[in-house]
């Protein structure tokens, strides 16, 4: 019968070892994949910030063309006030002008006749004048008349072909004027074409940076998941090792009791009831039913979700005791919403003899185990609920087993 035992036994053993190696290859290749996934992670979130750096770059230059496109429209419209404004003096010099020259045309050809005519009868005329004076001083008073109509004609015609000088040299200046404001209209449209083609072609790029961040997002994503995928195995993983652990040492337990001598069976009989006992004891700080292993791969399927302060919903974001409170919850055992409350929950265990499914609780922060030196728990509002090392930071200040 002890040999028949102890055949069983190490079929046991090799079975558990077989196991333990399997495991141990796919614990391997998860955690391979997923630093692998989680490298790609960090780095297209890298690339996430930088886009969205160069994004917000230019989204400021492109403010500032369109803060220039402003002015320069600004000043176009003023200019073109101005340019219409010359036209219109431009328009009433020009037309004075040609009143002025009209005027200059008339006079001249009055004094024209006018001299002429003096011209023709002057010697007549101013003997006329000899004669019929009454006196000398009615002599020189004709002969000042006479004088006085050369001098009028004279001043007159002066004065218009002054008048026609300044109207056209008026004309002059507003066409000059309004020349230089052509110019710089013509400058200014320059300047807006330039400034629309840059507006473009910066749109142009802020498409492209859109196209590259959705992209880049949709990668996050994908190895965001891929990283929850590899957790969630590593949990299971981790969790099977344990059962194996514990398989493994009953058996070593039922072989050594086989090779005891039957004296003590009596005494074995005893130690098993004790121990029996012991066991309903622990196990009666729990209202709900399930295993640490189911509790730790249970917690692992909420990787990746959002920390929210106070939230105790597993998808849409819990605080960290929050997290373990609904975790929890899901196997039927109530607990409280507080780390510190939490240190006192179910029965102490050391660090050493941690298992998956035990609460480890720090300073202000509490956790689960899940095997392997590893606990999931939520984290901070930057990382939510992740996988990370049980010493990642901060002391354990206790363990609390619930199964």
């Amino acid at each position: 019968m002890k040999k028949k035992i102890i055949a069983m036994g190490l079929v046991v053993a090799m079975a558990l070892s077989g196991t333990q190696m399997a495991n141990a290859t796919s614990l391997s290749k998860a955690r391979s994949q997923k630093n692998e996934a989680q490298n790609k992670l960090d780095s297209v979130n890298s690339q996430i910030a930088e886009i969205e750096s160069q994004q917000s770059s230019l989204k400021s230059e492109i403010d500032k063309v369109d803060s220039d496109l402003v002015d320069v429209l600004v000043s176009l419209d003023l200019i073109s006030d101005q340019i219409d404004q010359k036209k219109v003096e431009l328009a009433q010099a020009e037309a004075d002008l040609a009143a002025a020259k009209e005027k200059e045309a008339e006079q001249y050809d009055s004094m024209k006749e006018r001299i002429r005519y003096m011209y023709e009868n002057g010697d007549s005329s101013f003997l006329e004048a000899l004669v019929g004076a009454q006196n000398f001083a009615d002599v020189l008073n004709k002969v000042e008349n006479f004088s006085k109509v050369y001098d009028y004609d004279r001043n007159l015609l002066v004065e218009y072909q002054n008048t026609k000088t300044e109207v056209a040299n008026l004309v002059t200046q507003v066409e000059e004027e309004k020349k230089d404001l052509e110019e710089n209209q013509a400058t200014y449209q320059e300047q807006q074409k330039n400034l629309e083609e840059m507006k473009a072609q910066k749109s142009s790029q802020m498409a492209d940076f859109e196209s590259q961040l959705a992209q880049a997002q949709s990668l996050a994503s994908q190895y965001k998941q891929t990283v929850a995928e590899q957790n969630a195995i590593i949990a299971e993983q981790l969790a099977a090792a344990q059962t194996v652990k514990v398989t493994a040492g009953a058996s070593s337990v039922a072989s050594t009791k086989s090779n005891s001598s039957s004296s003590s069976s009596s005494s074995n009989k005893k130690s098993d009831s004790s121990n029996s006992s012991s066991s309903d004891s622990g196990s009666s700080s729990s209202s709900g039913s399930g295993t640490g292993s189911s509790v730790a791969s249970y917690g692992c399927q909420f990787v990746g979700n959002p920390y929210v302060w106070g939230g105790e919903s597993l998808t849409n974001g819990a605080d960290c005791s929050g997290f373990v409170k609904s975790v929890y919850a899901h196997f039927g055992v109530s607990l409280p919403h507080s780390s510190g409350a939490l240190t006192g929950v179910g029965r102490a265990v050391s660090t050493s003899d941690m298992q998956p499914g035990d609460i480890v609780c720090y300073s202000g922060h509490v956790a689960i185990y899940i095997g392997g030196g590893q606990i999931v728990h939520a984290s901070s509002p930057s990382t939510g609920i992740k996988i990370g090392p049980v010493n990642y930071g901060k002391s354990v200040v206790a363990v609390r087993r619930i199964f």
